[in-house]
């Protein structure tokens, strides 16, 4: 298939339209495959939205269709523990951000025999995965599925795919920001669940269970969170052994679960072999901010005004303490109050420490 125009803005749309319609998961996840086929014919497809201000890697928001959640669970396991293809795929990533696995692109031999092991096993001949990114960072991952039997993605696939990024991207942000800047669910205690050594759920405290039936009733499917937090423990595994390695956070949007919320990874023994918790809870201001900053596109000198805000200081204060005018504090928060939708400093204060 030769190159395919299309409109950006209006694709992102489409696409908007698609992730925001009141309808379960399932049907969701089909809207946006149905968007996406004419451009790149699949027959699954994967849309994962990352916190840009942790880093990439740890989805805070998806949607699936026709994804074997065993196959899911398969390729997080290889991808963290097998030597998955995304680490030969990193020279390939730098030039384009789409890469085709489990199948060669030109008849050439497949370089991860597990990866073409697993998508046989349940079906699939290829998949292709696009990074979504721009000069501000990582803000998340495509991945698209095509039926043994299909002609697996190649390179022409790849090049269409990547042409997707500017929509894709435009689509994940609006869906991030459109939804309430203020809680719209009840406050929940923190809740710890524990994976362990095997991988698997061990312990969830009842807590806990409050989160994960608080994002049943957002349509979220009981296998994400599933898949989410295997990934995460491993994440976390994988940073308790390395040098200077950091405690993994993710910070969701209000459009995932209803609040900003937060989970964090420590690992329970010194080898990082054991058990992991891992800490959901409503997210704290400080947690918030940098990934709001991120959603929203706040300056950084917008972000030294939002900070000052939740002391509670006046635009006087504000303006002393940052070496400015109260006119240019006072175009700062409407700038801010602009791209967040706030009414004010009380519901941005609000949204902030709730």
């Amino acid at each position: 298939m030769g190159l395919m125009f299309f409109d950006d803005k209006r694709l992102a749309g489409d696409l908007y339209a698609a992730a925001s319609q009141s309808t379960g998961p399932e049907q969701v996840g089909a809207g946006i495959s149905r968007v996406l086929a004419p451009i790149v014919a699949h027959d699954g497809l994967s849309l994962v939205g990352t916190d840009p201000a942790t880093g990439p890697g740890l989805g805070s928001f998806s949607f699936w269709h026709e994804y074997d959640p065993e196959l899911v669970r398969e390729l997080v396991m290889h991808r963290h523990l097998g030597g998955g293809p995304q680490r030969p795929a990193i020279p390939t990533l730098l030039r384009t951000p789409a890469v085709v696995v489990g199948a060669g692109t030109d008849g050439s031999p497949v370089p991860d025999p597990r990866m073409r092991e697993i998508l046989t096993a349940h079906g699939a001949s290829s998949e292709l995965r696009l990074l979504l990114r721009d000069r501000r960072g990582v803000w998340g991952a495509l991945g698209l599925l095509r039926c043994a039997g299909a002609v697996p993605f190649g390179q022409d696939d790849a090049e269409r795919a990547a042409r997707l990024v500017p929509a894709l991207l435009a689509a994940l942000r609006r869906y991030a920001t459109t939804g309430p800047l203020c809680p719209e669910v009840p406050p929940l205690s923190a809740g710890v669940i524990t994976i362990g050594p095997d991988h698997r759920v061990k312990a969830v405290s009842p807590q806990a269970q409050l989160w994960l039936d608080q994002w049943a009733a957002h349509a979220i499917p009981p296998w994400v969170p599933e898949a989410f937090l295997l990934s995460f423990s491993l994440v976390t595994r994988a940073e308790a052994r390395r040098q200077g390695g950091a405690l993994p956070l993710v910070c969701a949007p209000p459009a995932a679960c209803g609040r900003w919320t937060t989970c964090q990874g420590q690992v329970l023994d010194a080898g990082a072999t054991g058990d992991v918790a891992l800490v959901v809870q409503g997210a704290t201001w400080d947690l918030v901010l940098p990934s709001l900053c991120a959603w929203y596109s706040l300056t950084p000198r917008e972000r030294d005004v939002v900070t000052q805000l939740r002391t509670g200081a006046s635009v006087k204060q504000i303006a002393r303490r940052l070496d400015l005018s109260a006119y240019t504090v006072n175009d700062h928060l409407k700038a801010v109050f602009r791209k967040t939708g706030a009414d004010g400093r009380d519901e941005l204060s609000a949204a902030l420490t709730r």
